[in-house]
């Protein structure tokens, strides 16, 4: 997959600098191979989780550092990309700003 783009978690760990090592696996592992849906992708994250918006578009939760952080994205598996959109930490996620994207 192509994830897209490496730009938010860099300033996510700029701020949690211990976060660096998860981050990095978490890329590695996604942008290794192509999944060709959400049942593919829990194969190698059996964690994450489809939310669907109010506006109808699904978003992708991955749990990072044993749920520490959260990464949500928006991905178009036809295409093989992955738009990073957030990444929290589990506080962050809780309050739910997210969702109203």
């Amino acid at each position: 997959m192509h994830i897209i783009s490496w730009a938010k978690i860099r300033d996510f760990v700029d701020r949690h600098p211990t976060s660096l090592g998860s981050m990095r696996t978490w890329f590695d592992c996604l942008e290794s191979r192509m999944y060709k849906d959400f049942n593919d992708l829990r194969t190698m994250f059996p964690s994450a989780d489809r939310v669907r918006l109010k506006s109808g578009q699904d978003r992708y939760v991955f749990n990072v550092a044993g749920n520490n952080y959260r990464i949500i994205c928006g991905i178009h598996f036809n295409r093989g990309k992955v738009y990073v959109r957030f990444v929290l930490t589990h506080a962050e996620y809780d309050k739910g700003a997210w969702k109203h994207e």
